[in-house]
């Protein structure tokens, strides 16, 4: 048995769209099942996501502390954001995001991994970079708004991260994640082994 995911799409007798956001939006579907009943099936669909796991020359992640309303709680995250237009390249959506939440650019990037956050419920797709050999960016800062105003920022040992994941100190989906595959490549086949940056994404096709 090979493990892998494969794509597959069940029959959808019907569906509806009874909302549509300013990102986001929910769809429902009737879709039949195995033993051919239909079933009703409520989800957000998502344009995908990209986020950057910057590790500098001592070690340390960058992380960014922002207010998020649903779960009503300041978080520390790694700089992540929205694949706005239709089929851009997740890296440079990626450079894009770490220039404009740290101001921030790098010199060597790798897909760290690729992950659906919550399938059970939405389509969200996000791919997760590795981004090395860290430098400030040139030219005027970023001008932010809305939460990410009230932004701080702190470099944190990995080592250290990952005693705050194992203790449910920090919950971000993308940092939890970003980290643990971090240890984890090293202790494979290690960090120059995982894939190029530019490496297909079948969830979210991009021109290269």
């Amino acid at each position: 048995m090979t493990i892998k995911d494969t794509p597959e799409e069940w029959e959808i007798r019907s569906t509806e769209t009874p909302f549509t956001g300013n990102k986001t939006s929910v769809r429902t579907d009737e879709v039949v099942m195995p033993d051919g009943s239909v079933v009703r099936r409520d989800y957000q669909v998502h344009p995908g996501s990209v986020a950057v796991l910057a590790l500098d020359e001592e070690d340390r992640v960058l992380l960014i502390n922002q207010y998020r309303h649903p779960v009503r709680h300041k978080l520390w995250e790694i700089p992540a954001g929205l694949l706005d237009v239709p089929g851009e390249n997740p890296l440079h959506a990626a450079q894009r995001e770490l220039y404009e939440e740290a101001h921030v650019k790098a010199e060597d990037w790798r897909v760290l991994t690729d992950v659906y956050t919550t399938p059970g419920g939405c389509d969200e797709a996000v791919r997760i970079f590795l981004a090395r050999d860290l430098a400030e960016a040139e030219g005027e800062r970023f001008e932010a708004e809305h939460e990410e105003t009230d932004m701080e920022y702190a470099r944190v040992p990995v080592d250290e991260l990952v005693r705050r994941v194992l203790a449910g100190d920090v919950h971000n989906n993308c940092l939890v994640v970003g980290v643990l595959s971090l240890v984890a490549a090293r202790g494979a086949d290690g960090l120059d082994a995982l894939r190029p940056a530019d490496a297909p994404w079948p969830a979210r096709p991009f021109a290269s």
